[in-house]
């Protein structure tokens, strides 16, 4: 895992979530290139920090959960930014940030920062094609901004959200991929609902709750298509306790596959 510090330094560790096979002897070259042609690990950037969250809880959470459904991943872990609601994260202002990832999860949680420039170095990657998984306050983060460009990305436009509770869960997409091995009655953990004020064209929603306030629903799991990426988002991951549900993390680690197009 590399991660990248929220001081002015940055350190760096990657590690690989994946089993070894050992042979004994010398393998020739023909042996090499064949090993190397089929490792279909994915590559795997974390963004996180800002406001409100235990972010390093929720990205080992995820790492674990990957683990557990047998996903042979390298993980990149950025958390820069502080604890905040403004910030410009530095490893956004390398031009080919994304490039040697198979998949972005976005779980940051920023809403002050209104840069048009920076917010379009971060989607401009994605619509040329950089698959993305976007979790709970990644929707607030650049809500502040009078461009839609990250919106359009996200697939929904939420600007604030009800109590916690516990909400039920309603699939109305059970036939989607992401959605085939999630239980009918699901019950969310301590978590936040976000309001959303719209749902963007090119986004299917797969699953609902209702505000206990005045009883509208609302998406809290969808796919989005933003020019070549394909997104999966949710608005649960408030808490540590959801990080620890195992139905929200197995439906995180399937809508990341999904979007990598690891599951059709």
């Amino acid at each position: 895992m590399t991660s990248h510090s929220t001081l002015s330094r940055r350190f760096a560790a990657t590690f690989l979530l994946a089993s070894a096979v050992l042979f004994s002897g010398f393998a020739s070259a023909d042996d090499t290139s064949k090993a190397e042609s089929v490792d279909d690990s994915l590559s795997v950037l974390i963004i996180t920090s800002g406001c409100c969250h235990d972010y390093d809880f929720q990205a080992k959470a995820i790492q674990m959960a990957a683990t557990k459904a047998g996903v042979e991943a390298k993980w990149t872990v950025v958390n820069d930014g502080g604890k905040g609601t403004q910030a410009e994260i530095d490893f956004y202002g390398d031009e080919d940030w994304a490039k040697p990832f198979d998949v972005v999860i976005h779980n940051e949680c920023f809403a002050a920062t209104t840069n048009p420039d920076y917010i379009r170095q971060i989607t401009k990657a994605h619509h040329a094609g950089v698959p993305a998984v976007v979790i709970h306050c990644a929707m607030h983060t650049y809500r502040d901004a009078e461009i839609d460009d990250w919106r359009e990305f996200l697939g929904v436009t939420s600007r604030r959200h009800d109590h916690q509770s516990h909400y039920p869960i309603k699939v109305v997409a059970e036939d989607h991929p992401v959605m085939r091995e999630y239980p009918a009655a699901h019950v969310s953990a301590m978590d936040e609902l976000y309001i959303i004020e719209k749902v963007w064209p090119n986004t299917t929603v797969l699953a609902t709750s209702k505000s206990e306030r005045d009883g509208k629903s609302h998406p809290v799991i969808w796919t989005n298509q933003y020019g070549d990426a394909r997104v999966y988002g949710t608005t649960y991951g408030h808490s540590n306790e959801t990080f620890q549900d195992e139905v929200f993390l197995a439906n995180l680690v399937r809508g990341m596959l999904w979007a990598a197009g690891r599951v059709e």
